[in-house]
Formats: C-alpha cells, structure tokens, sequence
C-alpha cells in the first residue's frame, strides 16, 4: 500500500490535470502488468465493484449510456467510465449522470501519484489511461456505488479496464479497426476483443459472422454463456426528427421505446442494453419495464447523431472509422435526405482515411476540411486531396480551424441545409464546445 498522504501535500486541480498530462507521451503500451501492480498498492479497488463491462468496435459508448440511465431510473448508483472524452476530461468518470469534480479528481490523483513515482523509478512507469483507469475504480469504490459500467479503452484482451471480474461481458459488434494494434483481419480483432469473457460470466454480442464464431468458440472454452442480438430482435416503428421509436424483442417481453439518439442503428445497441439488464434480472437484481423504458428515453450521449441546433441545423457525430462512417453516410441517406449537406470533416492521421472519405464525402454536396488541436490531426491538404481523387468536381474548402470550419458552414448554410461534423472525437468536441459558446445559434 502506498503511504497516505497530508492534506499538505495535495494537488492542486491544475496540477493534478498537468501531472496526469505529462503521461500522454508514453502512448499505448499494452499489458495488464502495470496496472495490476498500481491497483495492488492501492487495495485493488475494482474488486469491489460490480461490473458491466463493454468491449466491441462501435456503439460501446451508447450502449454504456443506456444500462447506466436504466439502472439510475430504478435507483441505483451507478458509475460510468467512458473514453476519451469530448469537451471535458471529467466525462470520463460520473456517477448518476454527474461527472467527477477537479476537486475530487485532484486528491484521487493526489492519491496515486506517489504509487506511480515508485513504480517509474523501477522503470515501469503506467501509461496515461491506465493511470485514469486506476482513478475511476477508486472514485467507483469511495462513491460505494452499486454498479460500474466500464468501457474498454482499446481492443480488449490487454487493455487496462480488463482487470474486472464483471457480471456481464459485453462485445457490441466488430469491424476492422486499430489494425496497427489489434491486427488485420476480423478474427484477430475478435480474438483480442474477445480477451474480456471470463469464466462462467455471461457475454452478450451483436456480433456477426466469423467475429460471432470466435467469440463462441472462447467462450466455450470458459464455459460462459453467449447471447447474441440480430436485427431480428429490432424494429424501428417511427422516426420523428429528434427523437425515434423502437420495437425490441427481449427475453421476457417485447419493449416499444423512445430514445433522442438517433440512427436505426441504435436499435441494436437498445436491444444490448436490454438484453444486459434482463441478464441482470435472472441473477436477482430488481428492475422494472417502466425503468427500462424510462432509461432508454432519459438516455443522452453527446457528439454521437446529437442535433445541436435548428437554426441552422447542425449534427455532430464522432464517426472515426470506416464502419462507423459508414452507419453515419447510412443514417444522412435515410433520416436526412431532403437536406442539403455540408460537410465538416476533420479526421486522425492514423486512421483509415480513404475508405471513411469514400463512405461518406458523395453525400456532400460541400466538404469543409479542417483539422483538430491534437498531434494526431491529419493535415487538411491531404484530406483534400483524397476528397478530390474521389471527386475531382467536389467542391472542397479549407480552413485550418474547426472554429472557422463552422462559421464558414454556417455562412454556407441555407434554410434547409443540413452542417455535419465529423471524422474524429477531437473535431466534434472542438465544434460542439464553439457551437454552445455562441449565442446566435439556436440551441435545441
């Protein structure tokens, strides 16, 4: 255990932030070794959690969404631990919908630093997320809440988060993804995601095709149950601008439900959530259909298909890779096709950035290219260029801010226009935090 520290000797919240910052450079180093050791110091905290624990490739953040605002509306504390943030670092960590204060954060990390600084000196030195991940588990613990919704950082297996021993395992759905890391074929990718079933804990998926098969094949080695969702179990019954209405088949009823996330994709992670929380039930925990239903319709997520504004009509969705993008383009096709779209569009450069421009720069009849304040933004002229060898015609416009990529667009923008922003988390956190600082928007 690491030595308690005096009040004395407490960060203040700026230094904490800037402590936890100076980890950035060590990037993703993966292993289940440093963070076990830092959790061990300090008492091992997750063990004294029960988890619901997210992996898969896009949705994560939604579905964890919608068990934590189901499991609130029956009255239970909840904690979510999501990644990475949008506008602000406290999304991160929240309990019943109220994120972690600087405060707090500043003695939690306050806590940990001399843990860390012994472990550096032994030239084994926790890499940012896992440091916040360690952070999260003992905020969880001192809020003694009753549930830890958890998502993975990044693939599964080796990822920090997979310390928990859960009471449901949850892999949304996979496509090829991180295929620098976690490899570059879908079974791969599955193998790794895969890494966070345990030993007679139950899985829920919607995953498909060879991904749903090696995940079968593991979890029968661990003797842990498989439910799978299919588009069978869903329905959208309406859509109605800002809000749509799902049919979900569950394991005990049927569920008519109304949710302000938008995309018919959302059915699917609607029908994970549920078919979580009636695992939940069989093992003894009281819910109720009205909480179920009451959740899913309290449920937000910003920067995912989030409208933002009428006037002029604004959608922000993080989409930052092929397969997401794609549900993007689909989604601009079936709910938004009488508007005419510009397009904002600010994307990392070690992302697959051809084949997310091919699925969604033809619905664009403009394309603003920009570029986020992080090292990782990919360089405006080279997401124009690719723009114009998939379209030489494609009206394309640069500007190096995401802030001036949305007052041009705004500029552009006619009564029955739709601005879209995408291409990464960092793009959209950028243009929702502009958006809202600017009172002649119209905010929904």
């Amino acid at each position: 255990m690491c030595s308690t520290l005096k009040d004395t000797n407490l960060l203040s919240p700026q230094d904490a932030f800037a402590w936890l910052s100076s980890f950035d450079k060590y990037g993703w180093v993966f292993g289940l070794e440093r963070i076990q050791r830092l959790l061990g110091q300090l008492g091992d905290p997750q063990n004294s959690l029960r988890v619901i624990h997210v992996a898969g490739t896009n949705g994560k953040g939604s579905v964890c969404k919608y068990i934590s605002s189901i499991l609130g509306n029956a009255g239970y504390q909840v904690g979510v631990y999501l990644s990475p943030h949008i506008e602000r670092f406290s999304e991160r960590i929240s309990v019943n919908n109220k994120e972690i204060s600087d405060e707090d954060f500043a003695r939690l990390a306050s806590q940990i630093k001399p843990c860390v600084e012994t472990m550096m000196q032994q030239n084994n030195t926790p890499t940012y997320f896992e440091i916040v991940t360690v952070l999260a588990f003992l905020y969880f613990k001192e809020r003694t809440v009753d549930f830890a919704v958890v998502e993975v950082g990044l693939g599964g297996r080796l990822d920090a988060t997979n310390v928990v021993h859960p009471l449901v395992s949850v892999i949304t759905n996979i496509s090829l993804e991180h295929t620098d890391i976690l490899g570059k074929d879908i079974v791969t990718i599955a193998s790794e995601k895969a890494g966070i079933i345990k030993e007679n804990v139950p899985v829920i998926t919607a995953a498909t095709k060879d991904a749903l098969e090696i995940i079968n094949k593991i979890a029968r080695e661990r003797n842990a149950p498989v439910f799978s969702v299919n588009p069978t179990l869903w329905t959208r019954v309406c859509f109605q601008g800002k809000h749509q209405e799902f049919l979900i088949q569950g394991s005990f009823r049927d569920y008519t439900v109304r949710t302000s996330l938008l995309g018919q994709h959302q059915g699917e992670n609607i029908a994970l959530a549920i078919a979580v929380v009636e695992r939940l039930q069989m093992n003894g925990i009281y819910l109720t259909d009205t909480d179920i239903i009451e959740g899913i319709a309290a449920t937000t997520h910003h920067g995912r298909l989030e409208l933002v504004s009428d006037n002029p009509l604004i959608l922000l969705d993080g989409a930052h890779n092929p397969a997401g993008m794609t549900m993007l383009a689909k989604t601009l096709q079936q709910d938004f096709s009488a508007h005419r779209l510009i397009l904002i569009l600010g994307m990392l450069k070690d992302k697959d950035i051809k084949s997310m421009l091919a699925a969604i720069v033809p619905l664009a009849e403009v394309v603003i290219v920009t570029k986020a304040k992080v090292p990782r933004a990919a360089d405006t002229e080279i997401l124009k260029q690719g723009i114009l060898d998939l379209d030489a015609n494609k009206t394309v416009i640069v500007h190096p801010s995401v802030a001036a990529a949305v007052d041009q667009a705004k500029h552009l923008a006619g009564q029955h226009d739709l601005i879209c922003v995408s291409g990464s988390l960092f793009t959209v956190g950028e243009a929702r935090s502009y958006i809202f600082s600017k009172r002649t928007i119209s905010p929904l």
